[in-house]
């Protein structure tokens, strides 16, 4: 049977269980605990799942191993872990810490017994049902001729969060079909349209992909997964957080100084309390790491030092990323935020208006460099501060330091001016400079789950 070879040959999950392929119709055994009848279509090889047939688009890249704590990417503090819908019995997450940069040994949750497809059976229906499926450009056709991908990069995650594929409550298929997956397929449409501008002979520069989203939503945990599915598919990754360009503990303590009487740059956070000039340096330098061999560490900030006011994590323990790289995922809570005229920020609160001025050298210290951008929109500011206080009183509950909740009601003030004044611009015209034909914009609601939105 032509065709048959890359099947048996090429490193992946799928294997024939059949002895013989000479008759027209066969089984193929994926490892991943799938069962597929493959037939002859005309010249096509396909499959069923359930009663619909779909063609079968070739193995997968790469072969399900028994991943090490190295294979995993770095994951960086966040101020909230966003992690309510991997909570069920069929996972343990014992090993993995969300808020934190230590990772465990990941444990195989697949079942030893044979598993049939009735579990996959309603996947494809389950998949272009999901509220992102038009907004990436993904069509049921499309769908279908990559379902072994899609497959491939649940199991994947579901090795990566330690849950059970097979028991997959509705948050975590919601999660990883609905949400992760559509957005890594678009991510790499955004990466092989953003390389097909250059010729053969020349260096291609990764691809800065700019994740706006406001805190707690779980923005940090989305661009975990994707540096993940990146690694696993042979992508360079590199990510970075607005978080990471703060100012150190002694010029933070100059920015309050300097601003006795407003309450907004009293803690980092809002617009100047960044270091413009190391984000131009390193989203500089990062462009040239195109080739192999030429090595760079990113910035970090340790945001305990100082009893919680933060400051830049030693050098010596800045990750290292080597190149070529492929794509930076960059993430921020009030990236993408546009000046707006003095008139409209005081209205919303007058101590606003510095963070105004502030924010008109954004744009060239961070703004430019961003060519994608993934938007996540919110129905109300409000979420922030109940998602932060799930994140505190989840941590008072597991016996750890927590804000209580006044204090989580003072930090989140900080921040809820900004977003009065800037998300609703942001969401109508987007980030300044960006191509709207490069912008993915996802409504979320309060469960932090995509929506269809208005």
């Amino acid at each position: 049977m032509a065709g048959l070879n890359i099947l048996s040959q090429t490193p992946s999950p799928w294997q024939l269980s059949a002895s013989s392929t000479s008759s027209s119709s066969f089984s193929l055994r994926c490892r991943h605990f799938y069962d597929f009848n493959i037939h002859n279509c005309g010249d096509i090889k396909c499959y069923k799942i359930g009663s619909s047939t779909f063609p079968l688009s070739g193995a997968p890249r790469s072969k399900p191993s028994a991943f090490s704590s190295q294979m995993l990417p770095q994951l960086p503090n966040s101020s909230g872990s966003g992690y309510s819908w991997m909570q069920d019995n069929s996972a343990s997450c014992g090993n993995f810490s969300p808020n934190g940069r230590k990772q465990g040994p990941l444990n195989s949750v697949a079942p030893t017994e044979r598993a049939q497809i009735s579990s996959v059976d309603d996947l494809y229906e389950f998949i272009c049902s999901g509220p992102l499926i038009d907004k990436t450009g993904l069509t049921p056709e499309k769908v279908a001729e990559s379902i072994d991908k899609w497959i491939e990069y649940g199991f994947r995650l579901c090795r990566l969060f330690q849950l059970n594929q097979l028991a997959l409550n509705e948050p975590q298929k919601i999660r990883l079909y609905h949400y992760y997956i559509p957005v890594f397929l678009w991510c790499e449409q955004e990466i092989s349209q953003h390389s097909s501008k250059f010729k053969d002979d020349e260096e291609i520069p990764p691809l800065v992909i700019g994740f706006s989203a406001p805190q707690g939503c779980g923005k940090t945990t989305l661009v975990f997964a994707l540096e993940y599915l990146f690694k696993i598919t042979g992508r360079k990754a590199a990510t970075l957080s607005i978080d990471d360009f703060y100012l150190t503990a002694e010029e933070q303590a100059k920015l309050r100084e300097d601003n006795p009487e407003n309450l907004l740059l009293e803690f980092r956070g809002n617009a100047g309390s960044h270091d413009l000039s190391l984000s131009v340096e390193t989203l500089t330098e990062l462009s040239k790491v195109t080739k192999e061999g030429v090595k760079m560490k990113l910035p970090r900030y340790d945001k305990s030092a100082y009893n919680g006011r933060g400051d830049r994590a030693d050098p010596s323990t800045w990750p290292e990323v080597e190149g070529p790289l492929t794509v930076i995922l960059f993430e921020g809570w009030m990236l993408g935020f546009k000046p707006l005229p003095p008139e409209v920020v005081k209205a919303v609160d007058p101590q606003l208006e510095i963070v105004n001025k502030n924010l008109e050298a954004y744009y060239d210290a961070w703004y430019k460099y961003v060519k994608s951008w993934i938007i996540i929109k919110i129905q109300d500011p409000s979420y922030v501060y109940q998602w932060r206080l799930q994140a505190e009183i989840a941590m008072r509950a597991d016996g750890n330091p927590g804000m209580s909740d006044e204090e989580v009601r003072d930090f989140v003030s900080r921040y809820l001016p900004a977003y009065k004044a800037y998300l609703p611009t942001l969401y109508s015209e987007g980030p300044t400079g960006a191509d709207p034909e490069h912008v993915l914009l996802i409504e979320i609601d309060e469960g932090r789950n995509p929506i269809l939105g208005s």
